[in-house]
Parts: structure tokens; C-alpha cells; sequence
């Protein structure tokens, strides 16, 4: 039970460093992209077949 005693505060420390690090990106706009996935699908400037 000892261990216990180190644990919980260690995953709470770790939780919380997360917890911030999410609300940081999210602040930051780095999930805002809502036309770049769907023009990016469509690029053929980096299309991957062999030319023939």
C-alpha cells in the first residue's frame, strides 16, 4: 500500500501535464484544418504511382 502513496500523486502530476498540454493545442489552433484534409486527398502533385 506504500506504493500506492507515490503513485496516485505521480498520475495525477502526469493527468494534469496532459490535460494542459490538450487545452494548449487547442488554443493554438493546430486542429483547425477543415478544408486541407479534403484538398489534400485530392493532390496529385505527390502521388505515389510509378509513371509509365
Amino acid at each position: 500500500m506504500n506504493v500506492l502513496a507515490y503513485l496516485i500523486p505521480i498520475s495525477l502530476f502526469l493527468g494534469t501535464v496532459g490535460l494542459i498540454a490538450f487545452v494548449y493545442t487547442v488554443r493554438s489552433n493546430q486542429y483547425d484544418d477543415p478544408e486541407g484534409d479534403a484538398r489534400r486527398i485530392l493532390n496529385t502533385d505527390y502521388d505515389d504511382k510509378p509513371k509509365r
